[in-house]
């Protein structure tokens, strides 16, 4: 049994072939170009569809669903996705379209933040738990929250939006309006802003720091500098954490899941972050010590998160 998982990003469309055992099999891709109409998008996607299918010798008959992974308000009974901010979507009934253009009767969609965390959750580092949350530490910070076994986004598809709790009240403005949400202090973004903010202190008071070797300030920019001995870059990294860390506390003080896994780019830190973080975290969680601890692991599924999660929907 196959089933295909589309992975639709304002950047990109990707697209792979997942089989059983819950692999992927095969993924193509192509540029969106997310200012077309939306109908010129679905049929790239068949296109991606019938592409990898064709690679693995299969016909569209055998696929045994196909998901989409979306950003916006991906609303799941209906196949419509009701909002999106970055592409051309208004109440657009995508899985009905994509339906017409590939001739298959089960196509599912879901917002990407919620099908990268049920991937997780059901192939990556979640794998084997009923209640999970994973944060993706990008451009943004996204969350997807599992509870058993389901995946959890409100009474009207738009729950889930981790990265917008506020932890500083009238704190750094956000791209969603609001001041001080969790996404303005432990995105890659804010780690940039934050390193940039260190580099303008140490010019103005003369203080040395390697940071000013690197010839692109990036969300690694503070972490590599760190690990070299920089005192400087160490305060920016200790900054990040603690902002992370009081998230992720909050994050299990309102769902207790049994695991959060991080994603994005700065979880490439890997268990060194993970390990900066459990001390503040099992501090300022509530229950800590009495109940079950939250397991909190690096993500596993990388990129094709999203791919495996659309095509486990259902």
């Amino acid at each position: 049994m196959y089933r295909i998982g589309v992975d639709l990003g304002g950047t990109n469309i990707a697209v792979g072939l997942v089989n059983e055992d819950l692999k992927l099999v095969t993924k193509k891709s192509m540029p969106t170009r997310a200012e077309r109409p939306p109908e010129e998008i679905v049929s790239d996607i068949a296109t991606l569809c019938r592409a990898v299918c064709e690679e693995q010798g299969l016909a569209l008959g055998e696929i045994a669903c196909v998901g989409i992974a979306t950003p916006g308000i991906a609303n799941r009974d209906t196949g419509v996705v009701e909002y999106a901010n970055n592409l051309p979507f208004h109440q657009f009934p995508i899985a009905d379209r994509l339906k017409a253009q590939l001739g298959v009767s089960n196509v599912r969609i879901e917002n990407d933040a919620n099908a990268a965390a049920w991937g997780e959750a059901v192939a990556g580092a979640a794998k084997g738990s009923k209640n999970s949350v994973m944060i993706t530490l990008g451009t943004g910070v996204g969350g997807g929250i599992i509870i058993d076994n389901k995946v959890f986004s409100g009474f009207n598809y738009a729950g889930g939006e981790l990265g917008h709790i506020v932890i500083e009240v009238d704190g750094a403005p956000c791209s969603c309006g609001r001041k001080g949400c969790w996404e303005a202090y432990s995105s890659a973004t804010a780690l940039i802003r934050m390193t940039k903010e260190k580099l303008e202190e140490c010019r103005a008071t003369g203080r040395a720091t390697i940071m000013t070797d690197q010839p692109k300030i990036s969300g690694r920019t503070a972490c590599d500098a760190m690990r070299a001995g920089d005192q400087a870059a160490k305060e920016v990294y200790d900054k990040y954490v603690k902002y992370l860390a009081s998230g992720l506390a909050t994050i299990i003080n309102i769902f207790q899941p049994e695991v959060i896994s991080l994603g994005g780019g700065v979880s490439g830190e890997g268990q060194s972050l993970i390990d900066s973080l459990l001390p503040i975290v099992r501090k300022e969680q509530y229950g800590g010590g009495v109940v079950p601890m939250t397991d909190i692991r690096i993500a596993k599924l990388g990129n094709d998160a999203g791919i495996i999660g659309a095509a486990m929907l259902g």
